[in-house]
């Protein structure tokens, strides 16, 4: 089952999948998907360890989410646009073959049983990126979170610290 939470920065997406998943197991897994670019990103890596506690199972993992042993658990997958952003660099910015790597991984879950709360940010609904690099990872973005929330079972969109379910 694939639980798909999106929604703008500092919406509330993050606390709530670490709350759905903490509800729905005793032992819930976090994968963190991001790599470590900037002394500020650290300090935000560390706060979100911080909210973790000892029940969690923890994993880092850039690009291949769906190789951890992962099966038959309830996983948080936080989150789906730093995941994008290491395929984007490593693809050089292509569209097209970011999206063939992140629709295999999402298609891989899929086969998995367990719970994928996977974790995004809707980043085109403010102002239009001002640099074409931009506009690229923008278009990936939305593109991304399209296949994901038609493959989801259950889609959430996070305002202002509200769940809103879009599709149940």
């Amino acid at each position: 089952m694939i639980i798909f939470v999106t929604g703008g920065v500092k919406s509330g997406k993050s606390r709530y999948a670490h709350n759905l998943a903490k509800n729905l197991s005793d032992n819930p897994v976090y994968v963190a998907t991001a790599k470590i670019w900037d002394d500020e990103f650290k300090e935000r890596v560390q706060r979100h360890q911080s909210d973790r506690g000892p029940e969690w199972e923890n994993f880092e993992e850039t690009h291949a989410v769906s190789s951890l042993p992962i099966d038959n658990k309830t996983v948080v997958v936080d989150c789906l646009t730093l995941w994008l952003t290491n395929f984007f660099i490593d693809h050089k910015q292509n569209i097209d073959s970011c999206l063939t790597q992140f629709k295999f991984e999402i298609d891989q879950l899929m086969e998995k049983a367990g719970t994928f709360i996977l974790v995004s940010n809707e980043i085109g609904m403010g102002v239009h990126a001002e640099t074409a690099i931009g506009r690229r990872f923008t278009d990936l973005q939305g593109l991304a979170n399209q296949y994901v929330a038609q493959k989801a079972q259950k889609v959430i969109l996070m305002v202002s610290g509200i769940p809103l379910t879009v599709k149940e």
